[in-house]
């Protein structure tokens, strides 16, 4: 009997292979990495006492390197267990809750069919291949030149054109004895009650061969090159090879790379997908002319657990990425989420490939949000919540969306950690929520405008930007806001470097959760091991040689909007000691604190007793009344002539 592969396909896609497998190894825990999808085991077709059975739930297949075996499923049943290919089917598909098919003579006859309509679209993508190298591609090869994508490029992804004529395409492949009812099949003609004589689909565009998972072409994306044309992108309709839901732009050969890679990239467009490609980054693939799909998110989580979703940081970017936080909520399991990574504004990744190199789209792809940080931006941006009415509703609406969730575990951290983002943005009582004003006023560069002064008002750090930018590097990078405390404890030495000598290990030693901050300080350590008495404006020349010139400025503009003005270069070193030994005790007491919270955290999951939830309350009271609140020094200003209680 021959099953159709969509009923092979679907069996795999309900059985892990490692649950198929595992029956007969046992998985090696130090090399195994279950929520990636990969095991490994001792062979079980050959005698071996280290390791070197591979099995990917991502790809459905095993291979032995030490013998050589593999294969998939049903491979792995017909040679362990002696099973005929029918039988090992007919038992996995009983496992997965699958009636097993009647012998259909007319599906067969179908398969057969679909096989021909294959190598009539291969025939087509040959055709518009020759079409670009000819007289009539001469525009199509200037417009795909001018996106540097150049004949290299073109040869790799199957880039082609089709002519302008609306039956060039009708009549070279009725000359290859195609039937005019299969160039409608695939959806290459146009035909229909109301049009007497079909014509071709695609007219005058340059054309974007689409694959299924297995390599075969299946559909075509059109670009127009005329600006008069209505639709700029045109694709194949779905046909009975194309299911534009069910496949991905590059899948098939994004699924090669995506082991080595460790994850996936999708982008909006074609043009994206080569140039992330050509880039360096060639797992990535594109939706194809829709939004992401539901069944589109089951592939992506098939292939790895975290995929990142690349998205133009303009609003229509931003609305694409909060569809797709709605999409993938209710979907998320252990292990299996999404991130988001975002252009600067009035970028796509080929702009930015272009004008600033694989560093700066590495930058952006490095610096991916996850979903709950999207979640908290879409609820809070531009919010104002000075009334105990306006903090309750977005509470409700944080309350319920992690509640879509579906699966249980996931759904409660959500919960867990949406309340905690509450908790730290608001604070608890006046104090807190001063406090927490504070907070906001400092991270985000000083005290936003809203209806009254004092409303607390979220901006998301992405929108973040730079008073210079020295370089179009610096340009691309997402920079998320520096703690004040932090900040204040690294500015310190580059405004006073007299002090980093006397100071050096402490500052080495210093905990950082701020990355720019971190790379900063291991400049300032280094310049300083060079030259030990080193001043201000020397130190100053070195930072920006070494690319920290930006960062630099722009931490000296969040210094100065928080008035953390101890920190500065009008300080005096007597002031800027004092407030440095200062903030670097609160800080090792926030942190131990941290430390402490999650001790107290875990002790109450383990036991829910009045004692420990009194010891939590205690510590996040201690957190809250530390963060933002300085000691008082005996003189403290006097020497810069102020006497001023800030950070």
């Amino acid at each position: 009997m021959r099953f159709s592969p969509s009923f092979l396909d679907e069996i795999r896609a309900r059985l892990p292979l490692s649950s198929i497998v595992g029956r007969r190894v046992t998985w090696d825990r130090r090399k195994t990495q279950a929520v990636k999808g990969d095991f490994w085991a001792c062979c079980p077709f050959h005698g071996e006492k280290s390791p070197s059975f591979h099995a990917d739930d991502r790809k459905g297949r095993y291979h032995c390197f030490g013998c050589g075996e593999s294969g998939d499923h049903f491979t792995f049943l017909t040679k362990i267990e002696g099973l005929s290919f029918p039988e090992a089917v007919e038992r996995l598909a009983g496992e997965a809750g699958l009636p097993m098919p009647a012998r259909d003579a007319r599906a067969e006859e179908e398969d057969k069919k679909r096989a021909s309509l294959h190598e009539v679209m291969e025939l087509a993508c040959r055709y518009f291949e020759e079409g670009l190298q000819s007289r009539d591609g001469a525009q199509a090869r200037g417009y795909l030149n001018g996106r540097a994508l150049g004949p290299d490029i073109q040869r790799r992804f199957r880039l082609g054109y089709a002519r302008s004529s609306r039956n060039a395409l009708k009549e070279y492949l009725a000359a290859k004895g195609v039937p005019h009812e299969d160039m409608v099949a695939t959806g290459l003609l146009i035909s229909g009650e109301d049009i007497p004589v079909s014509y071709d689909r695609f007219r005058d565009r340059v054309m974007f061969p689409i694959t299924d998972f297995r390599g075969r072409i299946v559909a075509f994306g059109g670009r127009a090159l005329s600006p008069d044309v209505p639709a700029k992108y045109l694709n194949s309709p779905e046909t009975v090879l194309f299911k534009k839901g069910d496949l991905l732009y590059n899948g098939f050969e994004a699924r090669k790379a995506v082991q080595a890679a460790g994850t996936l990239i999708v982008v909006e467009g074609y043009v994206d997908v080569i140039a992330m490609v050509t880039g360096g980054f060639p797992h990535t693939v594109a939706p194809l002319g829709t939004a992401l799909t539901e069944h589109q998110l089951d592939l992506l989580w098939r292939l790895t657990p975290e995929p990142i979703l690349c998205f133009d940081g303009d609003k229509a970017g931003l609305r694409a990425a909060y569809r797709a936080v709605d999409l993938a909520l209710p979907a998320l399991k252990p292990g299996k989420t999404v991130r988001f990574a975002l252009l600067p504004e009035g970028q796509d990744p080929d702009d930015l490939i272009r004008q600033s190199g694989r560093e700066a789209m590495g930058q952006i792809i490095a610096a991916s949000r996850p979903m709950v940080e999207m979640i908290w931006t879409r609820e809070t941006e531009g919010g104002v919540f000075e009334t105990p009415e306006r903090r309750a509703a977005l509470e409700a609406r944080l309350r319920d969306i992690a509640r879509t969730v579906g699966e249980e575990t996931v759904r409660r951290y959500y919960e867990q950690a949406l309340s905690e983002r509450v908790r730290d943005f608001f604070g608890g009582g006046a104090q807190g929520r001063q406090g927490g004003q504070r907070r906001m006023e400092r991270r985000f560069g000083g005290r936003q405008q809203a209806d009254r002064p004092d409303a607390p008002r979220y901006v998301p750090t992405y929108r973040t930007q730079s008073t210079q930018v020295s370089s179009k590097l610096q340009q691309t990078k997402i920079r998320p806001a520096a703690g004040p405390r932090e900040t204040v404890l690294v500015m310190t030495m580059v405004n006073h470097p007299a002090l980093i000598a006397d100071h050096f290990d402490a500052l080495a030693e210093i905990e950082l959760t701020n990355h720019e901050l971190d790379s900063l300080r291991a400049q300032i350590l280094e310049i300083a091991a060079d030259e030990p008495h080193i001043d201000v404006d020397a130190l100053r020349y070195r930072l920006v040689g070494a690319n920290f010139g930006d960062l630099v400025d722009r931490l000296n503009l969040q210094i100065k909007l928080a008035r953390n003005w101890q920190a500065s270069a009008d300080a005096s070193e007597q002031d800027a000691l004092d407030g440095w030994l200062q903030a670097l005790t609160l800080h090792r007491k926030a942190r131990t604190l941290h430390k402490e919270l999650k001790d107290a955290e875990a002790a109450l999951a383990s036991d829910p007793s009045d004692a420990n939830l009194a010891h939590l309350v205690d510590i996040q009271n201690q957190l809250a009344n530390s963060d933002g609140t300085e000691a008082l020094i005996e003189g403290f200003g006097a020497t810069s002539g102020r006497r001023l209680r800030t950070m």
